[in-house]
């Protein structure tokens, strides 16, 4: 939840925003919609929604999944460069955030290709495997409730294809992670730890936005 990289001035940031991420006139309408309401800054930086979809597209994603969507940034950053067969499942639990999102997905032409559902994720993910969808998904994006991190990394560990890409959001907790003031920073620094030594995946922290961990499954 970090609608600005950290640690750089404003001018700075609007410069990388300008020259850097070449923002669909759709996203930027989207994003500013989104800076009116109470909780804008859950919006992923327009930057980091430029790199997930160039990630997207760059491995060949076609199976998409999408743990907290809030008004549909990210999401609709990745629909747009998925081919025609290409689809993505989205968590969330407002309906009133992802009203937001599924006006500016029907726009964009890719709301057949969103499936979302309302509820924890963790059912969500359950149901997957339920449903005969292990090893499935090429491409995931996780920015949710930070204490769920751990667990959802599990959960989708299992519905990954090998050589999979997840990608976390948050995992720098505004350089907090050195001095962890809350359970949501506690978690992170956590998790940031067992990543580093979990052998299943192949992890890289980077300094993007508010931190972005990449994990390729092994």
């Amino acid at each position: 939840m970090a609608n600005k990289t950290i640690g750089i001035s404003e001018d700075l940031q609007n410069y990388v925003v300008r020259l850097g991420a070449r923002e669909p006139e759709i996203l930027a309408r989207l994003r500013e919609e989104t800076a009116g309401l109470p909780s804008h800054g859950m919006q992923i930086a327009p930057e980091e929604g430029a790199f997930l979809a160039m990630l997207a597209e760059l491995t060949g994603a076609r199976r998409c999944l999408e743990v907290g969507t809030f008004t549909g940034y990210s999401s609709l950053a990745v629909a747009l460069r998925l081919p025609d067969d290409g689809s993505m499942v989205c968590c969330d639990v407002s309906e009133e955030w992802t009203g937001i999102a599924r006006r500016y997905w029907a726009e964009a032409g890719v709301g057949d290709k969103i499936d979302l559902r309302i509820g924890p994720a963790a059912d969500t993910l359950d149901a997957l495997i339920a449903d005969g969808e292990e090893a499935a998904y090429d491409f995931a994006f996780v920015d949710a409730d930070k204490t769920g991190y751990a667990a959802y990394v599990e959960e989708l560990h299992a519905r990954m294809r090998t050589n999979g890409l997840v990608l976390l959001d948050n995992t720098l907790r505004a350089g907090r992670v050195l001095d962890p003031q809350t359970d949501d920073d506690r978690a992170i620094v956590a998790l940031n730890a067992a990543l580093a030594a979990d052998p299943r995946w192949e992890t890289v922290l980077l300094p993007v936005a508010d931190g972005l961990t990449a994990l390729r499954k092994r």
